[in-house]
């Protein structure tokens, strides 16, 4: 059964949708204000800290999926090389290191404008992703900072999308 069987107006709030959503995945979530949610997505390396708020007054779903990183300040240069590397990779989203809160993060957002709704697959599409994204390049963040890689060597492990199913 898809998502969007289970809505029946289009007039729902894109948050309510959200939570439906996490609900669904079983993903543990919490709805902090009424145009806000945040949830923790468990994924392979690591649990990803995901917060959807949306903006009635530039009618935007934003979405930003987190992931704590400390590195080494003497890291940090090849840590900023390797992320325009990244965002040359992504076509929705990218990632930017918040160093005061030392948080790796993902960020999109999903502009609605003209009073448009977003589907149950849009939203579901845009968290999984950041997951994905965040999944893909984490090892090669994790290269660079701690296994002391150049930036070119550990974007190799960020390997192209695969298609089609194992």
């Amino acid at each position: 059964m898809s998502l969007s069987e289970h809505f029946t107006t289009d007039d729902l709030h894109p948050i309510d949708i959200v939570e439906h959503i996490a609900e669904h995945h079983d993903w543990d979530f919490d709805r902090v204000a009424d145009d806000q949610i945040a949830m923790a997505v468990e994924a392979q390396w690591r649990t990803y800290s995901i917060t959807l708020a949306w903006s009635p007054q530039d009618e935007t779903l934003r979405l930003i999926c987190t992931f704590e990183m400390d590195p080494p300040k003497e890291r940090l240069p090849e840590l900023y090389e390797t992320l325009n590397a990244t965002n040359d990779m992504c076509w929705a989203g990218a990632f930017s290191y918040w160093e005061a809160q030392k948080l790796m993060v993902w960020r999109y957002g999903l502009v609605l404008a003209g009073e448009q709704s977003a589907s149950p697959e849009q939203i579901d599409t845009m968290i999984r992703a950041a997951v994905l994204s965040s999944e893909r390049f984490y090892p090669a963040f994790q290269l660079v900072v701690w296994g002391n890689e150049a930036p070119e060597a550990a974007m190799q492990v960020a390997m192209a999308e695969a298609y089609g199913r194992a």
